[in-house]
């Protein structure tokens, strides 16, 4: 396997929010560790995960089975005790697909307040590249005692009336979908379903920064932050002052570009808006842009 460059050695404005798999490795006793896997592919944690992680599935768990939102503080508050998260650990998220749903889960927990966390660099794919165990074994973890704020979205979610002034306003937006579903030419990413929206194209004035372009694709690293630089500031015009909202089809593939743009480089003010292309084209009279 090639070498990497260390995460302290890649320039990133927090450093300290990513570990290695080695560092996994090393912690998997650790009392004051948490690790929670969270895949697109909801069944792949019980083909094998790393020892001692507890599952957190996105469909049924993070998001209300009603209204399309996210738990209210007591049931989030619930759910985090369940998975055996204490008033001091740290939970180290990690998943599938270059750790899209590990980032949109850390986004989720950031909405209530639950700031330690950490993401495992290169996610499941380099843990298993680096052929470290994996276990079917579905851990007993005690019960938590971890206490939650109420939840505060405006910080760092941006709901649809908010993105529509964003963009009266000639704010900075970036739609991290692939090319194809930019140029309105399709509805989902490629090789799904092409389903989602009655209109296709994006909204108007965004920039397109396809959100797996910030992942080195054969290390399933991340980037370094000169790397991200270019990518965001030289070749689309961003700076770290910028408020800046970010979105996709439905919210996962932007939260990893907010974890990019708010961690990595260390943005002040990144917002995702998880409504993203599912409910804004599909809105009644919201604008949207074709090239």
């Amino acid at each position: 396997m090639a070498a990497v460059v260390p995460i302290e050695e890649r320039g990133y404005a927090h450093p300290e929010v990513l570990v290695s798999t080695a560092w996994v490795a090393a912690h998997l006793d650790d009392p004051g560790i948490r690790l929670i896997e969270s895949n697109e592919d909801l069944l792949l944690y019980h083909t094998g995960h790393v020892p001692g992680a507890v599952k957190i599935d996105w469909v049924t768990e993070l998001n209300d089975q009603l209204v399309r939102d996210y738990l209210a503080p007591e049931a989030m508050q619930q759910l985090l005790r369940a998975k055996g998260i204490g008033r001091d650990t740290t939970v180290i998220f990690y998943g599938d697909r270059n750790n899209w749903w590990a980032t949109y889960a850390l986004w989720v927990f950031r909405l209530f307040g639950f700031d330690r966390v950490k993401i495992m660099d290169g996610g499941r794919q380099r843990w298993v590249d680096e052929g470290r165990p994996l276990t079917t074994e579905v851990p007993v973890v005690p019960l938590g005692d971890v206490s939650l704020l109420d939840r505060r979205d405006p910080p760092i979610r941006a709901l649809r009336d908010e993105v529509l002034a964003h963009v009266r306003a000639g704010r900075k937006l970036i739609d991290v979908r692939s090319p194809e579903e930019f140029r309105g030419e399709r509805l989902h990413m490629p090789d799904f379903p092409n389903e989602g929206a009655l209109r296709g194209g994006h909204i108007p004035g965004a920039r397109n920064v396809p959100w797996a372009k910030a992942v080195d694709p054969d290390t399933h690293l991340f980037r370094t932050a000169a790397e991200l630089r270019t990518l965001y500031e030289t070749e689309q015009g961003l700076a770290p002052a910028d408020d800046v909202v970010v979105y996709c089809r439905i919210g996962e593939r932007s939260s990893h570009s907010w974890f990019v743009l708010t961690y990595l480089l260390g943005y002040s003010s990144v917002r995702n808006y998880d409504g993203s292309w599912t409910e804004w084209g599909n809105a009644v009279r919201m604008p949207i842009e074709r090239p």
